[in-house]
């Protein structure tokens, strides 16, 4: 006979995260621009929000190297498709757009917790803290 845990939650209820169900997500880079701040342009309509905290993953073979695996603050959406980061990348390799196995992504791993601050330290003023990862499961 197996037992059943009941606290804090029974494993047969604790469905995996699946990740369409979240955002923000992670999406497949077309374009970077260098600069004191790096315009990251992706291949379809994204969902990042100011605040987003995110990681670069370039592979070889698409030039920008230098930025895989760094981190950097969306600081503005100027685009559906474009976000700014707060990442310097005047000394990066150009990006070099090709069609390779592995794609170049750009992926949220976390944010800044920017809800509002007063006198009484920060405050959620709302049901989720912008930038944070939001639960859009149909469930």
């Amino acid at each position: 006979m197996s037992t059943v845990i009941t606290y804090p939650i029974p494993a047969y209820q604790n469905l995996p995260i699946e990740a369409q169900y979240y955002k923000p997500s992670r999406f497949v880079i077309s374009a970077i621009t260098l600069g004191e701040n790096t315009v990251v342009t992706t291949s379809e309509d994204h969902n990042f929000v100011v605040g987003n905290l995110c990681r670069l993953l370039i592979p070889n073979g698409y030039g920008s190297v230098q930025l895989s695996g760094k981190t950097g603050m969306v600081i503005s959406v100027p685009t559906q498709n474009s976000v700014i980061l707060d990442l310097t990348s005047i000394y990066a390799n150009l990006f070099i757009s090709a069609s390779l196995p592995q794609q170049p992504q750009i992926i949220a791993i976390g944010d800044y917790n920017s809800g509002a601050i007063n006198a009484n330290g920060r405050m959620n003023t709302s049901t989720d803290i912008p930038g944070s990862f939001i639960n859009i499961s149909p469930n």
